[in-house]
């Protein structure tokens, strides 16, 4: 029995993953004002585009990140950016 609620465990967490965005779909990058930007594609949630930022800011020393914009492109690849600036909390 605990063998089966393991393996159960395992494949909805694998399940999961596999439903997420893979962190190099995104295109990540740091501005001259501080902040980061993400562009992110098509099939990328919100939380998934925080999770991007949240980890540049981290290579910066920050903890968290706060949006502050979101911008519709005409890019194909990635129709949506999303502009967080970087916290120390």
């Amino acid at each position: 029995m605990k063998i089966i609620s393991s393996a159960l465990i395992f494949s909805v967490a694998l399940a999961v993953l596999a439903c997420s965005t893979p962190p190099s779909e995104f295109g990540v990058y740091r501005q001259s004002d501080g902040t980061v930007g993400v562009h992110a594609p098509k099939s990328a949630k919100d939380t998934e585009a925080q999770a991007a930022a949240v980890e540049e800011c981290k290579k910066l020393g920050k903890r968290s990140a706060t949006i502050l914009e979101t911008r519709k492109t005409v890019n194909d690849r990635f129709p949506i950016t999303y502009i967080y600036m970087c916290n120390t909390y």
